[in-house]
């Protein structure tokens, strides 16, 4: 019998969480989980909730799959642990290499092991200025990112990120990085053509790199879609002009693929979704559905051709780099998608069932936009929508909401007043429905809630 309150002091006791006001929690005490099963979770005091979040957007084959497990055991006792440095490799990460160029874009045929997507990103951050430096223009140094972005919280994952939130703490970004605004079309130009938004959106990159001067810029960041930052999708026409910009000026193109890769869009990755083709792919997350944890950066003929070839040592690597226990994991994890056509499942009907019924959710007198990618959809929370008006950020109508939710067994996250949600890729279509029926309810809770606060006069 697990005995809640005693779980909660001990972590209140010991226990630092990420992103957390540590004084709030310990008043409230955390919610301990304490069982997974498919799309399911259960917390110790025996609530069931649907897991709109696939954990924190990996566990895409879902929870409970013995197949991961026993990959993982096996190769505990054939080798738990040995590193990839001094000139020796293990065959796991070889094998996952091997796998890893068939499933992504033709460009890509090696790989950079990482522990998670915040190494992925330092490890381009340093493999982008040593390219450069090769290519005999070291001046080539600003990588260019996007508001609201979210690349991880280390320091450079943070600088590179555009989380002003994130920034103030530690006097971020550090030098050589910019940013521009990021293509969310519904809060900067809703009352203009997407199309047309999405080009002028992927212009403010030309004009930063003229800003700065092209002789000075060696690669652009983002997100096919910005993840954390609350599922902004950008129009159609962002991305392909994003990628002729960059081939106009030579610089490098880095699709940060952590939340995207491994079938969430409904292909393999989302640059293949949106239709560029960048230099670097960042992957983590759903690599091994996060049954363990790791990382990895697919490296482009383009660079990795220099860097093998011109280059010496890289002096940069991790302890964990190519684990054989997570590649081992990684390797299951992706034949489970294979097997199962999880990404074919996605593009062909789950995906776009999930538009269907979740685009049916704009007639809610609180949803003034609804959208979707694939199984990863966000909608935002309004006062009204003729004129659209939006609620004082200070009254965090987005958490009221997520408190409802997660209240009535639905796991959605608030970013802002956005409402976003990324489902475990094995998802049915019954499933999708019981979700559905549950965030309507959920929402007119929240009406009713703001309601009686006079929060929608």
């Amino acid at each position: 019998m697990i005995n809640t309150k005693e779980i909660q002091a001990l972590d209140s006791a010991h226990y630092m969480h990420p992103f957390t006001a540590h004084r709030e929690l310990a008043q409230k005490g955390a919610r301990v989980m304490v069982k997974g099963e498919g799309i399911y979770l259960w917390d110790s005091e025996g609530k069931k909730l649907l897991d709109g979040m696939s954990g924190l957007w990996c566990i895409n084959v879902g929870y409970g799959r013995k197949e991961l497990a026993d990959a993982a055991y096996k190769q505990l006792l054939e080798l738990p642990y040995y590193n990839s440095f001094f000139n020796t490799t293990t065959i796991p990460p070889v094998q996952l290499a091997k796998l890893l160029a068939e499933v992504t874009p033709p460009q890509f045929r090696h790989v950079f092991y990482a522990g998670s997507g915040s190494e992925g990103n330092d490890t381009i951050f340093r493999m982008v200025r040593w390219f450069w430096d090769l290519e005999g223009q070291p001046q080539r140094k600003v990588i260019i990112g996007r508001k609201n972005a979210y690349h991880g919280s280390t320091v450079c994952g943070t600088s590179l990120g555009g989380m002003s939130g994130m920034h103030e703490q530690g006097d971020l970004p550090i030098p050589g990085i910019a940013h521009i605004e990021q293509p969310y079309w519904f809060d900067l130009a809703r009352d203009t053509d997407k199309d047309e938004f999405g080009l002028q959106a992927a212009g403010w990159l030309e004009t930063k790199i003229l800003e700065l001067g092209p002789d000075k810029v060696a690669a652009f960041i983002g997100e096919p879609v910005q993840g954390a930052g609350g599922v902004i999708i950008p129009p159609a026409t962002y991305w392909p002009e994003i990628q002729r910009i960059c081939d106009k000026y030579g610089i490098l193109l880095i699709a940060d693929e952590v939340i995207t890769g491994f079938g969430r869009t409904g292909n393999w990755f989302g640059c293949v979704t949106f239709g560029f083709k960048p230099d670097f792919i960042n992957f983590a997350k759903g690599v091994t559905s996060g049954y363990v944890p790791l990382g990895g950066v697919m490296v482009g003929e383009r660079v990795a051709r220099v860097v093998i070839e011109k280059g010496s040592d890289f002096n940069h690597g991790y302890t964990y780099s190519g684990h054989p226990v997570a590649c081992a994991v990684a390797i299951e994890n992706i034949h489970i998608i294979q097997r199962e056509k999880l990404v074919e499942r996605v593009r062909d009907d789950t995906g776009p069932y999930l538009k269907q019924k979740f685009e049916g959710l704009k007639d809610h007198p609180l949803v003034g936009e609804a959208e979707t990618c694939g199984l990863m959809a966000g909608l935002v929370l309004v006062k009204s929508k003729k004129p659209v008006t939006m609620f004082d950020p200070k009254l965090a109508v987005g958490m009221v909401c997520r408190g409802h939710m997660f209240g009535n067994g639905m796991i959605m996250r608030a970013v802002g007043e956005r409402m976003i949600i990324a489902p475990p890729l094995i998802m049915t279509r019954a499933q999708i429905d019981e979700m559905i029926d549950l965030i309507r309810f959920c929402l007119d809770a929240t009406l009713s809630d703001l309601q009686g606060r006079g929060w929608m006069n």
